[in-house]
């Protein structure tokens, strides 16, 4: 633990957790389709520290964040938003290390591997190559961290950019997934920030990939993440057969002798995106080991970046 790893009292709303996912896309907004920064005074992080710090969260997973990149004024994002937050217990994930170009697409790093896991040590340091990825931040104390990358799909897929007319094809990028094991009031529950790939079916074969990876840490599990996958399939996703799907037997926490409830929950149904006029949910939290009815809130409130709606639900865990 390092020095800015220092305990924390945790959530003080009754015994609820409040969790957060937000897809920050770097800390700009858009203007006319395009990703433009916002102007505020104090430097280039600010808007971004003030959006997430705005949720108010004890746990939040953001996706496209940057890391030491010129775009976004060379800050490591994630560090940035977890002092704002007053959460020290953090990691960012680099889902691929390079250099953003201004007319988009990146310059790699061929130097630096696919994932890389940087968190309070390696900031005081000042380590690190330029990157994007994902990062989960928490006020509660963390037991064990987890990360993983996902490959990319192998195909390139035709997609509306913003600020170019018709569709442009793209290729996909690495992705990566982070897990925490958390110390909760009632005992030790798991949290995974993730951000799948845009590309149909590839995502998800990729999120059974994340069901599978957690399936050893403890319950309740809580997915955060920018899953690009609409509605409900998610959840109908996530029940399918398989390693920690479908029906599983209940197990008890440490301590409690009631059974925790099986199969995933969707906790949170509303539209996310586009921002300024959500119409689709691409955002989601769901749960495996909830009982149904435990969500005590659900909130997407508007912020001045991005162009996704954060998503927050509060859980008694």
């Amino acid at each position: 633990m390092t020095s800015s790893e220092t305990a924390h009292p945790g959530p003080a709303r009754s015994g609820r957790v409040r969790f957060a996912t937000f897809n920050v896309l770097h800390g700009r907004t858009l203007v006319d389709g395009r990703p433009v920064s916002v102007r505020v005074a104090g430097g280039p992080e600010v808007p971004l520290v003030r959006a997430v710090a705005s949720l108010d969260a004890d746990v939040v997973a953001l996706q496209e964040v940057d890391r030491l990149q010129e775009r976004s004024g060379g800050v490591d994002q994630a560090s940035a938003a977890a002092v704002g937050s007053d959460a020290p217990h953090w990691r960012y994930a680099s889902a691929f290390h390079g250099m953003a170009k201004a007319g988009g697409g990146w310059v790699p790093e061929p130097s630096e591997p696919g994932l890389r896991v940087y968190g309070p040590r390696e900031t005081e340091a000042g380590d690190g190559t330029p990157s994007h990825g994902i990062a989960l931040l928490s006020r509660l104390p963390v037991r064990h961290w987890r990360a993983r990358r996902l490959a990319p799909a192998p195909v390139p897929m035709p997609l509306r950019t913003p600020g170019r007319p018709g569709l442009t094809v793209s290729r996909d990028q690495p992705r990566a997934a982070l897990a925490a094991v958390l110390e909760g009031r009632h005992g030790p529950f798991t949290v995974v920030a993730l951000h799948l790939s845009f590309v149909p079916g590839w995502n998800i074969r990729q999120l059974l990939t994340v069901r599978a990876w957690i399936a050893d840490l403890p319950r309740p599990q809580v997915l955060l993440g920018d899953f690009n996958l609409p509605g409900a399939l998610p959840r109908a996703v996530l029940g399918a057969p398989g390693p920690g799907g479908g029906r599983r037997l209940s197990r008890t926490r440490p301590g409690n002798t009631r059974p925790l409830p099986h199969g995933w929950r969707d906790l949170a149904r509303t539209p996310t995106y586009p921002a300024h006029r959500p119409l689709v949910q691409l955002d989601h939290v769901l749960a495996t080991g909830i009982e149904a009815g435990a969500v005590c809130g659900v909130h997407v409130p508007s912020t001045p970046i991005s162009d996704h709606r954060p998503l927050v639900v509060e859980l008694p865990v």
